[in-house]
């Protein structure tokens, strides 16, 4: 086995399917074709286990130095689960599983693998009702529940990752979309950018776009300080924690504030040439004390507090159809507020935006991203002209409103 440092495997599960049902009654052949799998893919065989039922089916169990693996045949349907786990480097499971249907002479099968053990986790993320999304966490290199939220960063398929409350609010592959996602429309939308306030984006990616566009002062205001600096030390993307240490002291033009939102906001001196709320999604439970933020009494807050010609922008959640509630909630406040209402939706992730301005207005975001101080990666002058159309679902669902 591994030592205790190291405990830490994979366990695959897997359905195979389309098999000659006089294989699946063998015990001989099965416990060989187990053996010679899992000894291909660099397991340690010590023993292998059969037993033949009756009338038919057959059970393989291979104890192994990485732990086991199984095979539990049924015949009469030419079926058979199996499942392999395996601790350490040194075996590789899925690639077992595959061995094992090739040995029974078929490409039918199907396998999950569920990472186990200290610095791997599988997380289950809610994407809609009765939708979940699954998350191999191959690495949590940090993990702890603070004052407002359990937060998790560890290494997915996408890099390194930020969970909070078991959802992913960004990872190393995607961050960048999103954020200018975020901030680019709400940058190009306003009169101009030298004084900026931005609640929640813990990553502090959206303060130093702000800073590439030119802004002066930039006030990011988070509740967390844990998860915060847990960003700032485990993230390869946003603030170093030098840079997190310098803005703290307020040094440069970023100033991070650890304040709750709504209380900043009443104490602040308006001026704010653009607003950005990034917070965790609006949800419909009770408890979610962020869900404040996205309100209409949060939103004139912010509003008073605008420069002629200024913008507040909000992550206004997902357009996909099963999860558009909110995005149409928030449609809904943001028209009945601004002049101008912007939306964005990101075509290459899964949520999108809303920027609001008081004057009423045609702006040419197209003409403003030439002559743009920061220069996007993921947005140029079409990702403008197509992704600022709201889907139909949520331009719609206005229309008996203002017919009343």
């Amino acid at each position: 086995m591994t030592e205790i440092g190291a405990f830490s495997g994979r366990h695959v599960l897997a359905e195979l399917d389309g098999i000659e049902p006089r294989l699946l009654d063998d015990p001989a052949f099965l416990g060989e074709a187990l053996r010679s799998s899992v000894a291909e893919a660099g397991a340690t065989v010590i023993d292998v286990l059969t037993h033949r039922f009756e009338p038919h089916g057959v059970t393989v169990l291979a104890l192994l130095a990485e732990s086991h693996a199984s095979v539990h045949a049924y015949p009469e349907i030419g079926a058979a689960f199996a499942d392999v786990f395996t601790c350490g480097d040194k075996a590789d499971p899925e690639l077992a599983v595959r061995l094992l249907a090739r040995a029974l002479g078929t490409e039918s099968f199907r396998m999950s693998t569920a990472h186990r053990g200290h610095g791997a986790r599988q997380l289950t993320e809610p994407v809609g009702r009765g939708l979940t999304r699954s998350w191999a966490v191959s690495d949590v290199m940090f993990e702890t529940r603070t004052d407002f939220q359990h937060l998790l960063i560890g290494r997915t398929a996408q890099g390194i990752s930020l969970f909070c409350d078991g959802e992913r609010q960004s990872t190393e592959a995607t961050q960048l979309t999103y954020h200018e996602a975020l901030m680019v429309p709400p940058m190009l939308l306003a009169e101009r950018v030298r004084r900026v306030l931005i609640v929640g984006s813990s990553e502090g990616v959206a303060s130093q776009l702000a800073v590439a566009e030119g802004a002066e002062v930039v006030d990011h205001v988070d509740i967390d300080r844990v998860a915060v600096r847990a960003c700032a030390e485990h993230l390869p993307y946003g603030y170093t924690p030098a840079e997190l240490a310098a803005a703290e002291r307020g040094d440069g033009p970023i100033r991070v504030h650890y304040r709750d939102g709504w209380e900043f906001l009443a104490a602040a001196e308006p001026g704010y040439d653009v607003i950005v709320i990034d917070l965790p999604d609006e949800n419909d439970d009770p408890a979610a004390q962020h869900n404040r933020l996205y309100g209409k009494e949060f939103l004139d807050r912010c509003t008073a507090l605008l420069a002629l010609g200024g913008v507040v922008s909000s992550q206004a959640g997902c357009p996909t159809m099963w999860r558009d509630d909110t995005l149409i909630t928030a449609w809904h406040r943001f028209t009945e507020a601004f002049g101008t209402v912007v939306y964005y939706g990101s075509d290459e992730h899964e949520w999108a935006f809303l920027s609001g301005r008081a004057e009423p207005g045609e702006p040419d975001l197209e003409a403003n991203l030439k002559k743009a101080g920061y220069r996007p990666e993921t947005i140029d002058a079409l990702a403008l002209r197509g992704n600022t159309v709201p889907p139909l679902r949520v331009r719609a669902s206005d229309r008996p409103r203002r017919g009343a």
